[in-house]
């Protein structure tokens, strides 16, 4: 979880030289993000990364070398791993499910408006939900229509482990629900809220929200 007291320091991969421009064109127009490197494939994305060590970054999905779900899974394995919002073209296709998987935060269309791709920056960048309840829903869908019995006694097991205040959080997350809904419905400030995130994250060995809203559906809490 991140808490920013300078910009939120931003990667840039996609292998289109004009998607690049324009996203670092909307990006330099917030003074609280830089805009640190760009990338055209994955693999020269992991590379800038160690390099730069960018708080977000920004994926293309469909790139030559490397795709971004490929990438995203090693990027989520460094020492200190960036998150990730991958750019689709399509509204939750099976690559966009492929990279939640691998470890994304969320997900931005390519014809996102301007301020909603500044908003969703920092949003990820604090480690707040960008993914909406309905979308969460629909993900949630997605990945549980194969539930097993070993998966959901799985679920179970690591959810033993949490306090009642982190299993109440962690049912929250699995509604969808950002920090500040979380604040207002559990009646505690957005920064305990915060703290008990990432204890989910740890405890539950969780790479975001969605994975740890994917726990509690399996273990039928939700």
């Amino acid at each position: 979880m991140n808490d920013h007291t300078g910009p939120v320091r931003v990667l840039l991969v996609d292998d289109d030289a004009l998607v690049r421009a324009g996203l670092r064109m909307i990006l330099s127009a917030d003074s609280t993000i830089d805009v640190v490197g760009e990338a055209a494939n994955g693999r020269d994305a992991i590379t800038e990364t160690t390099a730069r060590q960018p708080d977000v970054v920004l994926m293309d999905i469909r790139m030559p070398d490397m795709d971004g779900i490929t990438a995203t899974r090693h990027l989520r394995e460094l020492r200190r791993p960036p998150n990730v919002i991958v750019l689709t073209t399509f509204h939750l296709d099976d690559y966009v499910f492929a990279a939640l998987r691998a470890g994304a935060a969320g997900f931005l269309l390519k014809d996102t408006p301007p301020a909603d791709i500044l908003h969703a920056v920092h949003t990820i960048a604090d480690g707040d939900a960008m993914l909406s309840p309905a979308v969460t829903r629909t993900l949630i869908e997605r990945f549980t229509n194969d539930l097993t019995d070993s998966r959901r006694t799985s679920a179970v097991e690591q959810l033993t482990g949490l306090t009642e205040r982190e299993r109440e959080v962690a049912i929250e997350i699995g509604h969808g629900h950002s920090n500040a809904d979380i604040a207002t419905h559990l009646y505690m400030s957005e920064a305990t809220v915060k703290a008990h995130v990432s204890r989910l994250l740890t405890k539950l060995q969780a790479a975001n929200r969605v994975q740890v809203a994917i726990v509690v559906h399996d273990a039928g809490l939700i």
